[in-house]
């Protein structure tokens, strides 16, 4: 017989309060802090208390579409129904006003990562630009 140490499974002898596992550390707090940040993650922004309702998906390059929520995905692909797509004329020319124009689209996929934005229509309203100034 060896000393007083506890066996191990490299072998060698340890004293005191060995552990017998790899790693030697407590696990299961490893995994509640897992669970703890992903309930994190899916709290910052989470579209199902947008199901059923009216929303307005902006994206890069200035498109814009509105529709009900029928469905999304972890990233962000979004399925609308009943979608129109928001029509602008380009601002800046001269003699013009933006005119806007609405075209039905229907049921669509929205591709996640080129949005830039997602919100719901009732109850906002479109305000006019406080930064602009005025020549």
């Amino acid at each position: 017989m060896r000393g007083t140490g506890y066996y191990s499974r490299g072998g060698s002898q340890r004293g005191g309060n060995a552990h017998h596992s790899r790693g030697g550390g407590n696990h299961h707090g490893a995994d509640e802090r897992e669970h703890k940040d992903k309930k994190k993650r899916d709290a910052i922004f989470d579209l199902k208390k947008y199901s059923d309702k009216r929303i307005q998906v902006k994206f890069m390059g200035g498109r814009e579409v509105t529709g009900v929520l029928k469905g999304h995905d972890q990233l962000l692909n979004i399925v609308l129904d009943d979608a129109e797509e928001v029509l602008r004329s380009p601002e800046g020319q001269e003699g013009t006003s933006t005119e806007e124009k609405r075209r039905h689209v229907g049921l669509v996929v929205l591709r996640g990562p080129s949005i830039i934005l997602v919100s719901p229509t009732d109850g906002s309203e479109e305000i006019a630009n406080p930064f602009v100034q005025e020549e």
